[in-house]
């Protein structure tokens, strides 16, 4: 079971299913019982995960969702260790994760605008190439009701410093704060999601 991470980009180049491995541990520090996943997972109940202690990414990203069928708050995993809950998320409305699925990372370009107002109106933030960890510093300090993804993908925050809900955000547009997830329109940081593909700086690598 170990002995196929090891160099898992020489094996394929395209992003596809067996480029994505993922361990989950029913307890704290990687103990307890574990499920292995290589694909998307809507209900991890179903598929005999009682609770969520731990998580390994050993070839990533991915998402992971506070409800079934992928729905609710979302998490963001990238390759690396995640020893317990407070490593993944500071946001305590919710200690349950129900379903997974792959984040597809196929560019390595980046540019995204978000806006103020629904349907891409009012003043907007447009970033390229950069993780911008406090929009007040940018001199932007309104709301976020949509999203334009012209580039890349990334994962934005209700407060600076990457605090607070997180919201996934692939390629496309999101018209109003329901389509990406959010109970408010509030975004305050922001940061790219950076594939191993095309970024090998800061990998986890699992020690032999």
């Amino acid at each position: 079971m170990a002995t196929d991470h090891q160099n898992p980009a020489s094996k394929q180049q395209q992003p596809g299913t067996s480029a994505f491995k993922l361990v989950i541990y029913e307890q704290e520090n990687f103990q307890g019982h574990c499920h292995e996943l290589t694909g998307p997972c809507n209900n991890l109940q179903e598929a005999g995960v009682e609770k969520v202690g731990s998580i390994l990414v050993l070839c990533g990203p991915w998402v992971g969702y506070e409800q079934a069928n992928c729905k609710g708050e979302q998490y963001v995993f990238e390759k690396g260790e995640y020893p317990r809950w407070d490593s993944w998320t500071n946001s305590r409305r919710s200690d349950t994760i129900v379903a997974f699925r792959p984040i597809k990372v196929d560019s390595q370009e980046h540019k995204i605008v978000l806006y103020e107002n629904p349907s891409f109106a009012g003043k907007k933030i447009e970033i390229i190439d950069d993780d911008v960890p406090s929009f007040h510093a940018h001199g932007y300090q309104e709301k976020v009701s949509s999203v334009r993804v012209q580039s890349g993908t990334w994962v934005g925050y209700q407060y600076p410093g990457y605090r607070g809900f997180q919201y996934l955000f692939e390629k496309g547009e999101y018209k109003d704060s329901a389509e990406f997830g959010a109970q408010i329109p509030q975004i305050q940081s922001v940061r790219r999601i950076r594939d191993m593909q095309w970024h090998q700086r800061g990998a986890f690598h699992p020690v032999n």
